[in-house]
């Protein structure tokens, strides 16, 4: 893949980010008056987000759009956000239904004590703080151990594979008919400018970057691993 520098498309390309990057500053500037990760404005955020009406009728919309299998998730109590998975490496019943509950560990993975499986999803983060969206290449896993299984979950500062990016330019191009506005992943995984860091230090390490301002407090490769039981 070629660099930005001679791309036909760079044009369009810096106008379109030109707009995300004042569309940010204002959400920040709107959201945190003081300039500080951890003390948002309560008022300002009410009901600036994306509700989880909304999460649900997209995530159908994606379904049919993308012709893959898509599942909402509410957001954890300390996140900003909800999130849709779309399986793009894999199939149904797949490794996000097993870790969430939804469908018991299939037959044919109970009947192999050394299960290995490997499955590829996008991850939309729908924001609860402002009508924005990114999108994340995230990684589901499999390995049988002593009684049960584990699953890891493995984000990706973006979308980078392949078989992902056809239906991630998709994805993206139906995010406005939602009044949602898509931030490219790579430019919200970095400190914002002139925002303080609270005490995000003393509870996730480093700095908060900008997307832990809109979406989620940990750092978005954060890698979580579950325990499902046979």
């Amino acid at each position: 893949m070629g660099g930005c520098t001679n791309c036909a498309a760079k044009t369009g390309c810096n106008d379109r980010k030109g707009h995300m990057f004042a569309e940010l500053e204002h959400a920040l500037t709107l959201l945190y008056p003081t300039r500080t990760w951890g003390a948002p404005d309560d008022l300002a955020r009410l009901g600036a987000g994306i509700e989880e009406a909304d999460g649900w009728a997209l995530a159908e919309e994606l379904a049919r759009e993308l012709d893959a299998s898509t599942f909402f998730r509410p957001g954890e109590p300390e996140e900003f956000c909800d999130y849709i998975y779309v399986l793009c490496v894999g199939r149904e019943p797949c490794l996000v239904q097993v870790r969430d509950g939804e469908v018991p560990v299939p037959a044919e993975i109970a009947a192999d004590p050394n299960a290995s499986i490997r499955e590829q999803y996008l991850r939309v983060c729908l924001s609860h703080v402002a009508r924005m969206a990114g999108v994340q290449q995230t990684a589901m896993a499999l390995d049988a151990t002593d009684g049960g299984y584990l699953i890891r979950e493995a984000p990706r500062s973006g979308v980078y594979d392949a078989p992902l990016l056809h239906r991630f330019q998709r994805l993206v191009s139906i995010l406005p008919a939602y009044d949602i506005l898509h931030l490219d992943f790579g430019e919200i995984s970095a400190p914002p400018a002139g925002f303080a860091p609270g005490n995000y230090a003393s509870l996730y390490g480093g700095e908060p970057h900008t997307a832990n301002y809109l979406f989620y407090p940990q750092p978005s490769t954060t890698q979580v691993t579950c325990f499902v039981p046979a």
